[in-house]
């Protein structure tokens, strides 16, 4: 039996991921998930052709990497405003991403990644 590719298993990663960012941005804190601030792996600026075909920079908020790997890609403006979001989960030599622009609870995280600095941190620290 083959394994389900990513574009069939994404919307159910995403609906996890979404449900435990809203217990954390809540709550600030979980007794299974710890701490909003220690829930993603890293939170980084990933620049224009960095990957073949990208031709647009990147604030990434990486929560697992491996295979599967999944992450939020928030696409800013030069004021760092956010433009548009993306949900991608990705799995050995596949991937399948999702535009999540419009979701409360994404919002609601790049709202506290940008009121933390977190978002301008990451900008000033790849130099950009």
């Amino acid at each position: 039996m083959s394994e389900r590719k990513c574009k069939d298993r994404i919307e159910k990663q995403l609906e996890g991921r979404k449900s435990d960012l809203h217990k954390l941005l809540k709550h600030g804190s979980d007794d299974m998930l710890g701490r909003l601030e220690d829930y993603a792996l890293c939170f980084d600026y990933v620049a224009p052709g960095t990957f073949d075909d990208q031709k647009e920079g990147y604030l990434r908020y990486q929560i697992s990497w491996g295979g599967p790997s999944d992450e939020f890609r928030f696409f800013i403006n030069p004021d760092l405003s956010c433009h548009r979001i993306e949900y991608w989960f990705l799995d050995w030599f596949d991937g399948a991403s999702l535009i999540c622009t419009d979701d409360t609870t994404v919002l609601r995280l790049w709202d506290w990644l940008s009121e933390t600095g977190a978002s301008a941190n990451a900008v000033r620290e790849a130099g950009q």
